[in-house]
């Protein structure tokens, strides 16, 4: 090979390395572009929230009944035929004890109470549909940093993340408020009458469905850190305290449970998740 074959293939050689040296679009930005750029890409997810949110909103009387009758003994037809004497407080504490054989009617203490429980649920709802737009948004934003392989990592957790979603919804639904529910009423029955009102009630319900949706993008996000090479199972279990007490803390902060069992349950649930995924990168040599 000649003199300049050599040089050449030097140059050529150069030039394959350079190709690795960062992300194929990876480009320098001023700050104010990036926080103009997070902000719009924010706003595409309050957009998105705020649309499947209206749309659910037109039907909250139906998702609400349906919530409200799936852990409370009777039926939406059953209160709204009840005189109006029975749809009192004073009422309510002698009739309303899911033991006693009554229904357990809403009750409304507040004007706003069936206005505000109508915007929980519709917001819930949207929340759901809007977590996977998040993810999707936070992908756009750090596409041009990813390498491809990275970006596909990125790109399947989307789908990953409504599916994550709709599983914390269905457990919150089939297995923690159920749980909680019956909880009450064991810790109640005996020391008072149980009038149910539709604001606290719903706080409960919905707060519960939001936080489970949300706490099982844990695994999602530990995958996602661990392929993408931003931190390393090693580093998952020597922080473990720390994300206990985390998962502690947040549990306690978003609970209305004065009795400390929906934190509990919160809280192991997050700790579980954490445990598992940390047992599935292991399994899968991560």
């Amino acid at each position: 090979m000649t003199a300049g074959g050599d040089d050449a293939a030097a140059v050529a050689g150069t030039e394959s390395v350079g190709e690795f040296d960062g992300a194929p679009d990876d480009e320098e930005m001023p700050l104010s572009a990036h926080i103009e750029e997070m902000i719009r890409r924010l706003g595409i997810v309050v957009v998105v929230l705020a649309a499947v949110s209206a749309v659910a909103f037109l039907d909250a009387d139906r998702l609400i009944n349906f919530l409200w009758y799936s852990y409370l003994p009777g039926e939406p037809a059953a209160c709204s035929a009840r005189p109006a004497y029975e749809t009192t407080p004073a009422y309510a504490v002698v009739h309303s004890l899911p033991e006693s054989g009554s229904v357990a009617c809403p009750r409304v203490y507040h004007p706003l109470s069936l206005v505000l429980a109508r915007l929980k649920v519709a917001s819930l709802v949207g929340f759901v549909i809007a977590l996977p737009v998040f993810v999707y948004q936070t992908y756009r934003f750090m596409r041009p940093g990813l390498y491809p392989r990275e970006r596909r990592y990125y790109l399947s957790s989307v789908p990953t993340s409504l599916l994550l979603a709709v599983v914390g919804v269905a457990f919150a639904y089939f297995l923690i408020l159920p749980f909680i529910f019956r909880y009450f009423l064991f810790y109640s029955e005996d020391v008072a009458g149980i009038a149910f009102g539709l604001g606290d009630t719903f706080d409960l319900i919905l707060l519960m469905m939001g936080l489970f949706a949300a706490i099982f993008q844990i695994p999602l996000f530990m995958m996602l850190g661990v392929l993408m090479g931003v931190v390393s199972r090693r580093w998952f279990e020597d922080k473990r305290i720390l994300f206990w007490g985390l998962f502690a803390g947040i549990a306690f902060l978003f609970s209305p449970d004065p009795t400390g069992m929906a934190p509990v349950l919160v809280g192991l649930t997050m700790v579980g998740l954490f445990e598992l995924t940390l047992l599935l990168l292991r399994w899968t040599g991560r």
